[in-house]
């Protein structure tokens, strides 16, 4: 049972990183991109506060599970231990750090870009609509 739940973690998990960094591409997807980077953004910056800076639930749930299967020294970045589960290597926990940082700044400042620039069109067209 416990490999099912390690399983579905880390597609799940790795599906959400993903769509966070990618979901803003795809018109129909942009609203709920906005919405899972700014759930993001609250769990690692406003849970942090209490949990520690970059608290993901998500993390803290998977990493409970891995400990109950024998899995110690786990690092303190879901990203890191993804990064090293699936390529076997050993990646500096800074580098990721910062390549994480910078990669959520990047698709969370292009989702609020892109959402405000299609609701300002959408309120042209609705204005144009009504002249």
């Amino acid at each position: 049972m416990l490999k099912l739940v390690d399983f579905f973690f880390i597609t799940f998990h790795t599906l959400l990183i993903f769509f966070n960094l990618f979901g803003w591409i795809f018109r129909k997807t942009r609203k709920l991109n906005l919405i899972t980077l700014s759930l993001t953004c609250a769990s690692w910056f406003i849970l942090g506060i209490f949990c520690g800076m970059g608290y993901c639930p998500l993390t803290d749930w998977h990493f409970k599970i891995l400990v109950k299967m024998g899995h110690t020294g786990l690092p303190d970045s879901y990203v890191k231990y993804l990064a090293d589960r699936l390529s076997g290597l050993d990646f500096d926990p800074r580098f990721i750090n910062t390549v994480t940082l910078v990669s959520f700044l990047a698709a969370f400042a292009i989702s609020i870009y892109l959402n405000i620039r299609d609701y300002i069109r959408r309120a042209k067209v609705r204005q144009r609509a009504i002249h």
